[in-house]
């Protein structure tokens, strides 16, 4: 009985002691024997961010400011880090969407809590379905206020974590390091994506100011106001513990999948045997760690005509004899091998049904789940390999090497595209019913278009014209929402764009309806000296939607826009506007080359187009 009543009183006693010794670390006590808070320090945890992006090689931060994120804004200046603000948060985003794409790094954004988040969300889900690399840095209320009713307060974490690969929240100013860190290589890891960081006011500014905001100013009495008092001044000494103590801040390793050796070989040996193979290249292909250039020069040496896609729009430059820009479904049909580099059997390839069943398919891919999209319904793939499609180009050149499609297959499927473009260029020189061809505004502007240029394409019916006539004239030099289809990314894309190529000819390609979500963007153009050009196709409709909407419901409601002096409101935020019309037909090259004299000599410029209709979409998918 004893000893019954000995051990219950031993474990109770462990209980208790245990309980004390966990109850010690949630509050940090632990931590504090051994790191203590420097309450004289003039330094806040803005330093911390910067010193890690600097260490990281990250050029720009794109924000919309906000009270909550001002020490990571300064402190990035201080650094060199250069501080691009723009008139929309969801611009922010795309910006830095765009340099993740073009610079082959992490894009970074930072916005204020509450309504400056939940104003990124359709940006950030853009980049996740993009698979672009992106870091999202967000304000949030003080770490003891969080859900007590504060200012712009709500549970951010929830928005993001179905559209992001890592999400944090900083609880102690000694965490922002590692998590920051931590990811920045998550978001280039495997399939590529964005990350969310929050962070708590009181981690941002310095102990003299948070000690000031949070600390008790009149204790309550007795024995619960000593308990609340120790717990609160216990909270900001541990909030501070250890925040200036020396870290690594250098880049961790990113993880990028490889295909297998074995792989690789059964690939090849299919490849070799194929007499009519094709390569679907898709955004995937572009990523690091392979160089686009080289890239390039790998399908070159293997000489298999490409259907390019996405950001590989343009890897083979303007008038490749490998490159196919038409008829692709035909091409599918007759194949006997397809390389899906990249490329998801998603709605831009009718979800696998267009692929011969009869062909030897290769599909590659980082995501699992995209690399089998549809393939337990329309297609099967002879090689299923989860990798990187760049680095699996090269291995597949160098293991054929002397091998050569043979040249009759690319040359039929190149003829086809000659009668098509000629086909294209016909309907270019049809009269509207008013106003300017859309199609001969197109072609006119990809003859005069230099060849450093880099295309951005933010509509639908004008841009959906446009991917079938612009040519960009190398890697890297076209830029696209991608399988979300979002309105709204011309302002971004072209911000980030011009920051990454200065030299750079940046042309935005709008529909007169996308363009209402980002022209006040021309003030920020015209403050941050990023001259771009806009080219307007104003028909004063949502087209691609009228198009269907009409003939099946007999009703253009909520389709009709007006044709707006949009030239004017680029005058209005500082830059210069041109309003195009059918009088002007004679004189359009005169005009757009005016254009680009004004872009390189500083002025961001937009070109109103109004256009007529053309049934050149016709048949076209909207939803």
């Amino acid at each position: 009985m004893e000893s019954n009543i000995g051990t219950g009183l031993w474990c109770s006693a462990v209980i208790a002691v245990g309980g004390l010794v966990f109850a010690a670390y949630k509050l940090g006590l632990l931590y504090q024997l051994f790191h203590k808070a420097e309450t004289k320090s003039p330094r806040h945890g803005g330093e911390s961010v910067a010193e890690v992006l600097r260490a990281h090689g990250v050029k720009y931060v794109f924000t919309l400011v906000g009270g909550h994120i001002s020490p990571i804004l300064v402190a990035c200046e201080k650094l060199g880090i250069r501080i691009v603000d723009t008139r929309h948060e969801a611009t922010a985003v795309f910006a830095a969407d765009a340099v993740a794409r073009l610079s082959g790094t992490v894009g970074v954004a930072a916005v204020t809590a509450g309504p400056g988040l939940t104003n990124t969300v359709t940006a950030v889900k853009n980049a996740q379905m993009a698979e672009s690399p992106l870091l999202l840095m967000g304000g949030a209320a003080g770490t003891l206020l969080q859900g007590r009713g504060a200012l712009q307060d709500i549970d951010q974490m929830s928005l993001f974590k179905p559209l992001c690969k890592f999400c944090a929240s900083i609880r102690h100013i000694r965490e922002i390091v590692p998590t920051i860190r931590k990811a920045l290589a998550i978001a280039q890891s495997g399939t590529p994506g964005p990350v969310f960081i929050e962070f708590p006011i009181d981690t941002l500014y310095p102990f003299h100011l948070v000690s000031k905001e949070f600390g008790v100013k009149n204790p309550p009495k007795g024995l619960m106001g000593k308990i609340v008092t120790w717990y609160l001044n216990n909270h900001l000494l541990n909030l501070f513990a250890g925040a200036w103590e020396k870290r690594d801040v250098s880049p961790l390793p990113v993880d990028i999948p490889q295909a297998t050796d074995d792989q690789v070989q059964k690939c090849i040996e299919l490849m070799s045997r194929a007499k009519k193979p094709v390569i679907l290249l898709g955004s995937q292909a572009t990523l690091p760690p392979t160089p686009a250039d080289d890239i390039r020069k790998a399908l070159e040496d293997l000489g298999i005509p490409c259907f390019l896609g996405g950001m590989s729009r343009g890897m083979l430059g303007r008038d490749s004899p490998i490159h196919i820009r038409q008829n692709r479904r035909d091409a599918l049909k007759d194949a006997d091998l397809v390389l899906l580099a990249g490329t998801v059997c998603d709605f831009r390839l009718s979800y696998g049904r267009v692929l011969n069943r009869r062909s030897k398919i290769i599909a590659v891919n980082r995501d699992k789940s995209q690399l089998l999209k549809n393939s337990d319904m329309f297609w099967k793939p002879t090689v299923a390999i989860q990798g990187d499609a760049g680095s699996l180009l090269m291995k597949l050149a160098k293991g054929l090497k002397g091998y050569r499609c043979p040249e009759e297959w690319p040359q039929s499927l190149k003829a086809g595209d000659v009668t098509k473009e000629d086909q294209n260029r016909a309907k270019a020189d049809e009269k509207t019913d008013r106003h300017l061809n859309p199609l001969k505004v197109l072609h006119r502007v990809d003859e005069l278009m230099s060849e450093d240029s880099i295309i951005v394409a933010d509509g639908g019916d004008f841009v959906g014209s446009a991917a079938y006539i612009m040519r960009p004239r190398g890697p890297m030099r076209w830029l696209d929402p991608g399988a979300f289809g979002t309105l709204g990314v011309g302002g971004g894309f072209a911000l980030g764009a011009k920051l990454c190529r200065p030299e750079s000819e940046v042309w935005i390609v709008y529909g007169d309806g996308s363009l209402g979500y980002s022209v006040a963007e021309f003030d920020t153009f015209t403050r941050h000296k990023t001259p771009v050009l806009a080219l307007v196709g104003n028909d004063a409709c949502w087209s691609q939607i009228a198009r269907e909407q009409v003939p099946i419901l007999g009703s253009n409601v909520a389709c009709g826009l007006a044709f707006t002096d949009y030239h004017t409101v680029a005058d209005g935020y500082g830059g210069k506007g041109y309003l195009v019309g059918r009088e002007d037909e004679d004189r359009l090259s005169d005009i757009i080359r005016q254009a680009q004299r004004e872009t390189r000599e500083g002025r961001a410029t937009l070109l109103n187009v109004l256009i007529g209709k053309s049934d050149f979409r016709e048949g076209s998918i909207s939803v």
